[in-house]
């Protein structure tokens, strides 16, 4: 695991255990928005990446959305093929609802946790 791995996961274990806690509390879609900052925030580590992608395809089988599920599955293997080449959009939430190729605006809460943990600033691609 990588410097930065290590450093940012604190930041990702909170985002998840954010996602779970409004998901035990019948926030589904509150729970998701959470597992959309954690894949932002670990997007360029491969194991946060993936991690991240698999808890966001058992959300969508937990709540019968059956295209998340399917486009996660997809992203699961773009995300463990890709993340180590650097192939990933900054800024994607990593929903099936948005591109995989699609760079987005990185919230500034967001990249001030990743640049604080030692990742490059990744406004823009």
């Amino acid at each position: 695991m990588t410097h930065f791995s290590k450093r940012i996961a604190p930041h990702v274990d909170r985002a998840i255990a954010a996602a779970r806690r409004l998901d035990d509390a019948g926030q589904a879609g509150a729970s998701f928005a959470h597992l959309e900052r954690a894949h932002v925030l670990g997007q360029t580590s491969t194991f946060h990446h993936v991690r991240v992608h698999v808890l966001m395809l058992v959300w969508a089988v937990k709540h019968r959305v059956w295209k998340e599920a399917r486009g996660q599955v997809l992203r699961i293997v773009g995300a463990a093929t890709k993340t180590v080449l650097g192939w990933v959009p900054s800024g994607n939430t990593g929903g099936a609802n948005i591109s995989p190729f699609k760079p987005l605006p990185i919230a500034p809460d967001l990249a001030r946790t990743i640049e604080a943990s030692g990742g490059a600033s990744r406004r823009s691609v």
